[in-house]
């Protein structure tokens, strides 16, 4: 997930394959992160086994744990590195990404003569490789920052201070982003969201079981630790740890629940600048935005209004030494990763105990992700001219083609909706916009000035870059020509606004996708794909959206009612899935990706079976068209995950774990249990009136 995504994902305006996090943006560690387009093939490179038997457990039966069946073997043999939270199918593909950007990277920083391309992204990496003048330069790249916080005296001089920081891209108290008005989308508009916390959900504050406590008590050591780093003495950064956990606290309990915040609707709340100043009565919004760089609205949405009355209420009754700990804390948090060896370890130490994680991720890789999230789309360029091929994005256009009639045949085909919401979806349905590959307009990152010498003054210079652009929108026309993602990302996305899905030229790859395999394999990997990206305009979510991306219900009230209540079966399913000791799947939270999941597998199959392939019944390797169909999809969300990774997964992740991603939706489908003869009393077998259909 890039800068970009970032802005977008905070309101849920995207819908995504997986979960990502922004390259270079520590303490977010969602669980599966994006990678890159496979390496150039290799002369005499061997033969891909896309089903390989050696990585299945074929003593545990289809029917019980297919995901198992499909992948037990592979699970046991490869373990979680240790540098890693996660390992599976996308940690593979990562791995290559790093790898393709480390190339272009070292490349580009021996020859920064070559354009400015080069000299950007090659001086960036060289700076952020260079850790000796980073450890001699110690904290000294924010002093000048934490000094201006420490001539704070009064409230004006606090909101000053917030908007400056702001500027120059740190976040404190509130997060705000330019993004299309979603009632409006032909006009951008400045939108407020809750935040203000550090801990990875607001459940770490509030709940008092054993998981969440030590995660707070190793919160407070941190920054404790951190506050000492900075010369401050023992007992103010202690009294220092304990104000900033109390003020984040309140902010978690007044923040929105990660379920409650996916209701388009509820976040939609649109003022004026002046009602917003009456909602808080300490925060004058129409003098604060020019500081913000944000002149002339007279209008802006609000995620949380009860957020925000919460936020003006702490502002004004904390004291202002504790609201500049709190600051001078934000400002050193989103730095550590940048500063010196001792500020780099101490904040993996807090991070390992949040995932789990036992050694800290290389540097070259640290530094690639970083400079894919922060200049991205140059280091895209050379990504596409050395990785891409062509001929995959023809591919794609023809797959997309079969997934839509497809798609079109299952919408006419529902007996739960009315012949004129019917007509509305076909619509919907026949707009999607189509991104592939790589962005025909490419970022220039217009003013940033990147320097061989000087790693965190690049760092900061891009994070102004990329608030000072997004801010820049307001008043320009909607260009929808953006991407949400790099091309080097392996993932894709459904946008409602824009009504559009777009796949990265890096997802092009196995187990997605390979032009050497039989369609099964591809149908059951990049097509359900397509599908699942396709279904998220028709989840619980996009389905509020109408064809041209605006906000609007177009349902009757019976066929809303007809959507909820199949969509709440599959909350239901989802549900009663247990993870870890107490913690289960949240239905509700993982709704629209589980949904996504089943209406894309279920799409693609009938897709594949007008294939040559899907339409004959002759093995391969041992196993019938629909048997590598399914395997295929199954061997897609292969993974093995730390237990602390998956517990803050399970908090804070749209997307189910990778097991039921892989069980949950096959056992809806009836060509599943005829492909592996599941039969009553199999654990997965389920009677064909329970089998849920939606799309």
């Amino acid at each position: 997930m890039n800068k970009q995504l970032t802005f977008l994902a905070s309101v849920m305006l995207m819908v995504c394959l997986m979960a990502a996090t922004p390259p270079g943006k520590p303490g977010k560690r969602l669980s599966r992160p994006s990678a890159a387009e496979r390496s150039p093939a290799r002369p005499n490179a061997p033969k891909i086994p896309f089903i390989d038997r050696q990585n299945m457990n074929l003593a545990v039966k289809p029917g019980d744990d297919f995901y198992q069946y499909a992948n037990g073997e592979w699970l046991k043999k490869n373990p979680v590195p240790a540098s890693k939270t996660s390992w599976g199918s996308f940690g593979i593909l990562y791995e290559k990404s790093l790898d393709a950007m480390k190339s272009l990277l070292e490349e580009a920083a021996k020859n920064p003569g070559k354009g400015r391309l080069h000299q950007m992204v090659g001086d960036f990496y060289a700076s952020g490789m260079d850790s000796i003048t980073i450890d001699q330069k110690g904290f000294d790249p924010i002093k000048a920052d934490l000094a201006r916080i420490d001539q704070v005296k009064s409230k004006a001089d606090l909101m000053n201070e917030i908007a400056y920081q702001r500027s120059q891209g740190s976040t404190m108290f509130f997060s705000l982003y330019v993004a299309q008005d979603r009632r409006n989308v032909n006009k951008y508009v400045v939108q407020f969201v809750d935040g203000g916390t550090t801990l990875p959900d607001r459940d770490y504050y509030l709940k008092n079981d054993a998981r969440s406590q030590k995660v707070r008590d190793a919160y407070r050591d941190n920054l404790t630790k951190m506050f000492g780093m900075i010369g401050e003495e023992s007992s103010r950064a202690a009294a220092n740890a304990d104000a900033i956990l109390t003020l984040e606290t309140a902010l978690a309990n007044a923040q929105m629940t990660r379920v409650a915040s996916r209701d388009p609707i509820k976040t939609y709340n649109k003022l004026t600048v002046a009602d917003f100043s009456e909602q808080t009565p300490g925060i004058n919004w129409g003098e604060l935005m020019p500081k913000l760089g944000i002149p002339g609205q007279d209008t802006v949405l609000v995620q949380s209004l009860s957020f925000y009355h919460s936020m003006d209420s702490l502002l004004t009754a904390t004291p202002v030494e504790a609201l500049k700990a709190y600051m001078r804390w934000n400002l050193l948090k989103s730095a550590a990763p940048y500063l010196s060896t001792p500020f780099v370890n101490q904040n993996f130490a807090f991070n390992k105990v949040l995932s789990g994680q036992k050694q800290l991720t290389p540097l070259w890789q640290r530094r690639s992700r970083l400079i894919d999230g922060s200049l991205g789309e140059l280091l895209g360029q050379l990504y596409v001219q050395q990785y891409f091929k062509p001929e995959a994005k023809e591919r794609m256009l023809v797959l997309i083609d079969n997934l839509e009639a497809s798609f079109k045949e299952h919408i006419n085909a529902v007996d739960w909706m009315s012949a004129d919401t019917k007509k509305r979806a076909l619509t919907k349905l026949s707009t999607f916009k189509r991104k592939i590959g790589y962005p025909d307009k490419w970022k220039n990152y217009e003013g940033v000035i990147i320097r061989p010498d000087d790693f965190y003054g690049n760092v900061r210079a891009t994070q102004k870059w990329w608030y000072t652009d997004n801010v820049s929108r307001l008043g320009k026309p909607v260009d929808k020509t953006e991407w949400g993602m790099t091309p080097q990302t392996v993932n894709a996305y459904y946008m409602p606004v824009n009504n559009e899905i777009a796949f990265p030229a890096a997802i092009l790859q196995f187990p997605f996708f390979d032009a050497e395999a039989d369609d099964a394999i591809n149908y059951g990997g990049i097509v359900a794909v397509i599908g699942h990206e396709m279904t998220h305009g028709f989840d619980d979510q996009g389905r509020q959206y109408d064809a041209d991306g605006t906000l609007r219900d177009w349902w009757t009230k019976e066929d809303a009612a007809n959507f909820t209540k199949r969509a709440d079966k599959v909350k239901e399913q989802f549900a009663g899935f247990r993870v870890l000791d107490s913690l289960k799947v949240n239905g509700q939270l993982t709704l629209g990706e589980n949904l996504a999941d089943l209406g894309g597998l279920a799409i693609a199959y009938d897709a594949f079976k007008k294939t040559k392939q899907g339409r004959g019944n002759a093995k391969i390797d041992g196993f019938t068209p629909d048997q590598r169909f399914f395997l295929s999809w199954a061997q897609v969300w292969r993974t093995n995950m730390l237990p602390e990774s998956q517990a803050q997964q399970l908090l804070t992740d749209p997307h189910a774990p990778d097991q039921f991603r892989c069980n949950g939706p096959i056992t809806n489908l009836d060509a599943w249990y005829e492909a592996f003869n599941v039969q009553p009393g199999q654990t997965l077998y389920k009677a064909p009136d329970q089998r849920i259909k939606v799309w």
